[in-house]
């Protein structure tokens, strides 16, 4: 089973704890949840060049 990173991150948002997600995802484990946090980060960190 395949669960996109924006559906973790949608559960996140809407206030669900971690734990919470994997109560309701059994597939997923802590370590898909911090992968899709880390990866989500990854996409929005990018240095601010000032002219």
């Amino acid at each position: 089973m395949r669960i996109r990173v924006t559906d973790v991150l949608d559960l996140l948002l809407a206030g669900l704890t971690p734990k919470e997600i994997l109560e309701e995802l059994p597939d997923l484990e802590m370590e898909d949840i911090q992968a899709s946090i880390q990866f989500a980060r990854s996409r929005v960190d990018h240095p601010v060049v000032a002219a």
